[in-house]
């Protein structure tokens, strides 16, 4: 098992990724035996990675860095990097490599503080690893002032440091980041590919993971979601649910609220997992006395605490949201399908009488003006409208057509 063999359906990009780690390993080889530097080296400081949700970009990242922290033996015999056995990769990979940094934020961007800290670890030089290496999964929530900040570093990088960006797409990325990076595009997973995967490595049951890559069109993550966890499937078949329940103005208001509710459910859920632990964590770092009482001087870490899992549940929630409009977008794609005798497979077959029904009692215009109302909705969410209103309106109009 190479570190490539969750990289779903990117033949190409495996390619290139292959072909630089093979160059960095050289790379590093020459500089050690001081040779001089092959000046067509596929290798380069900076790269990032875009493509849509799912399609498997910080996977690609990940499977990069692994390759080239790679220790193989095999490699002085014309081994590729990227064996996916050695210490280097196994480190690299679940995320305990001292010189690869993963980034990630359960917030809803990353701000100027942490890209300086980042900045900081990147002037440094490898402690154990062949590379100093960077996977910032979210670089398109960079703020403005952590882009510039960020901005510097990959301007002038330090000699084995390597920073691997990934964003939904290139222009989630400042221009002046993005024109120093090479760039990689990943794109959807054929649904075999996934399906193929999540019974391969996860042991799902082969009808129901084909099942879960069909309605999720290929999104790996959500895909295996769907496919393991109970409360997945109940969310997502609540929301396909929801185009026939907007018959009046009752039903569309009563609709909106439920799927508020579940999105705040999931936040709740994610809360319970995660922050107790956190706190209790922080607390005995602090010092808490017993009976819970905390030592003077620390009331400000602990409101630092709750600030930032309060952030966290917002971007939960929305998440959740943006999920559920994802789904009825995928409904609405399957209806406007049918009524124009498309040939393209039908995504959500498991609520087949609903398709036929919808697109039955309704036109292509209408089915039309229905998607777009969602992605209003999460155009809305994304300006900071307040959820339950731009949900309102989105169930208002799916109603009116």
């Amino acid at each position: 098992m190479t570190v490539w063999d969750d990289l779903v359906g990117q033949i190409r990009v495996q390619e290139q990724l292959a072909a630089a780690a093979r160059d960095a390993d050289a790379l590093v080889t020459a500089v050690s035996d001081g040779k001089p530097l092959d000046q067509g080296s596929k290798m380069t400081h900076a790269w990032l990675f875009t493509g849509p949700p799912g399609s498997g970009r910080s996977t690609a990242a990940r499977a990069f860095a692994a390759a080239l922290q790679c220790t193989s033996p095999d490699r002085a015999l014309g081994g590729a990097p990227g064996c996916g056995f050695c210490d280097g990769c196994h480190t690299s990979l679940i995320g305990t490599h001292a010189d690869v940094q993963i980034i990630r934020t359960d917030l809803l961007s990353i701000g100027v503080k942490e890209t300086r800290d980042l900045v900081r670890r990147a002037q440094l030089s490898p402690a154990v690893g062949r590379w100093q290496v960077i996977v910032m999964e979210d670089a398109d929530r960079l703020t403005e002032g952590a882009g510039n900040v960020l901005l510097k570093a990959v301007e002038e990088p330090a000699p084995r440091t390597v920073w691997l960006l990934c964003a939904p797409s290139l222009e989630d990325v400042l221009p002046t980041i993005r024109s120093r990076c090479r760039h990689l595009t990943l794109s959807t997973p054929p649904v075999e590919a996934v399906a193929d995967v999540l019974i391969r490595r996860d042991g799902v049951d082969p009808e129901r993971a084909h099942s879960a890559a069909r309605a999720t069109q290929g999104h790996i993550g959500r895909a295996r979601r769907l496919a393991t966890d109970e409360r997945a499937r109940a969310r997502r078949a609540a929301v396909l649910k929801v185009p026939l329940r907007v018959a009046d103005v009752g039903g569309c208001l009563k609709a909106a609220q439920e799927l508020i509710d579940t999105a705040t459910d999931d936040a709740k859920q994610m809360a319970e997992e995660i922050d107790v632990k956190e706190t209790e964590d922080l607390k005995a770092a602090l010092g808490a006395v017993a009976g819970g009482r905390m030592p003077r001087g620390t009331a400000g870490a602990m409101k630092e605490l709750e600030d930032k899992q309060k952030r966290r549940k917002t971007r939960t929630q929305r998440d959740s949201l943006d999920l559920a409009l994802t789904e009825l977008t995928g409904f609405y794609r399957d209806v406007l399908a049918l009524q124009l005798g498309s040939r393209i497979a039908i995504a959500n077959v498991d609520v087949q009488d609903s398709l036929d029904r919808i697109a039955e009692s309704s036109t292509p215009a209408q089915t039309l003006r229905r998607i777009e109302s969602v992605i209003a909705c999460r155009d809305a969410m994304d300006r900071n409208v307040a959820p339950l209103l731009a949900v309102e309106a989105m169930t208002m109009a799916l109603r009116a057509g």
